[in-house]
């Protein structure tokens, strides 16, 4: 009878605890983000505060703030420089005369429409001309893009407080970095503390390789296809522009890259759609294909085994499978947290359950 109590308890405690995470997500959401912050910036507090300077040595303090203000230096330089940019190319892309895009490509069109037409693919009551202006419109409609900065110019007041809040949290794991261990451990039993110290501390080192390497991934993304965009022909500014996209999607696994890929080809088209289709635009839509073709053999071959498989010690087949389920599960959201995720579950598995077979085959690497 005591311990159908006790289970009962512990699951009323569960539910309990499921139910405030959920209320309270947008705090719990500023702690995670604080996290993150924390662990990228963990190398360079340990820096600064082994760093001496004749007798003088940097306090914790002053080596957590110096590091939270970089930090934040990077992110809203990283923003200032590309903000500018995307509007300026948003203003662009909606002043483009739609019908005059169509006009230019109406040849080649007219060929694809003949084709379909010929092996009865498509609707019969539109035209492959008719879906694209359709299509196009909807793409650069200004109203939508109006819309959409509407949007973003109203998240202002959120991202203030959302700024200070997790300025401040960060701060403190900074300056304290088993703050957020001992907030774990507070919930724990005693007869387990010590390995779940040891989960949180294997945890911390894996995920701040992985979050390090993502960044510097999505940045060597952005030039890799800045350069090369500029190189075959497009504007700087429009290069800039898809490289920031592509280097976005590219944390997307897998299918981010051709993502991106088909929007930075779709700006190009539509922000060059006045040169003569099969002289000029044709070259330009192969020669912007080969550019995303070369950075994702690089991103292949280079980036994603160093981040991916060594970061996190695990087998790159192992990390398909495991992003394909997390798509399957949740979609696009699943497939970028599928990895720091399964990377918890791996070292807390590796801890408490070594004794299956199964795990610990696969969490052998750690």
């Amino acid at each position: 009878m005591n311990k159908t109590i006790k289970y009962i308890l512990i699951f009323l405690g569960v539910v309990l605890l499921v139910y405030a995470l959920w209320y309270f997500k947008s705090i719990v959401a500023y702690i995670l983000i604080s996290a993150v912050l924390s662990l990228v910036g963990h190398p360079i507090v340990q820096f600064l505060t082994k760093l001496r300077i004749k007798n003088f040595r940097l306090s914790q303090t002053l080596s957590a703030t110096i590091t939270l203000i970089f930090l934040w230096v990077v992110f809203l330089s990283f923003f200032r420089f590309f903000i500018p940019l995307i509007i300026n190319e948003a203003n662009e892309l909606s002043s483009i005369n739609i019908n005059g895009l169509i006009q230019n490509l109406q040849n080649p069109i007219e060929k694809v429409q003949e084709i379909f037409n010929k092996f009865q693919i498509g609707a019969d009551d539109q035209s492959i001309q008719e879906y694209l202006t359709t299509k196009f419109i909807e793409i650069f409609s200004i109203s939508k893009l109006s819309s959409f900065f509407g949007s973003l110019a109203g998240l202002v007041g959120n991202l203030l407080i959302a700024f200070f809040s997790i300025s401040f949290i960060s701060f403190f794991f900074l300056k304290e970095q088993g703050l957020f261990t001992e907030g774990i451990l507070a919930f724990m039993p005693a007869k387990k503390e010590e390995g779940v110290r040891h989960v949180l501390h294997s945890i911390k080192h894996l995920l701040s390789r992985y979050f390090i390497g993502i960044l510097i991934e999505i940045l060597l993304i952005i030039i890799l296809v800045t350069t090369g965009l500029t190189i075959v022909g497009i504007n700087f500014n429009h290069a800039i522009v898809i490289g920031l996209l592509a280097g976005l999607l590219n944390v997307i696994p897998y299918i981010g890259p051709y993502i991106g890929a088909f929007f930075g080809i779709i700006i190009g088209i539509a922000t060059n759609f006045n040169l003569d289709f099969y002289s000029q635009l044709l070259p330009l839509i192969g020669y912007m294909a080969l550019v995303f073709v070369i950075v994702q053999l690089i991103d292949n071959i280079l980036f994603q085994p160093l981040i991916y498989s060594s970061s996190v010690k695990a087998h790159p087949l192992e990390i398909f499978l495991v992003i394909l389920m997390a798509g399957s599960l949740a979609g696009i959201p699943g497939m970028i947290l599928a990895i720091p995720t399964y990377t918890v579950i791996r070292v807390v598995a590796k801890e408490f359950f070594s004794n299956f077979k199964i795990v610990d085959k696969l969490t052998k690497n750690i």
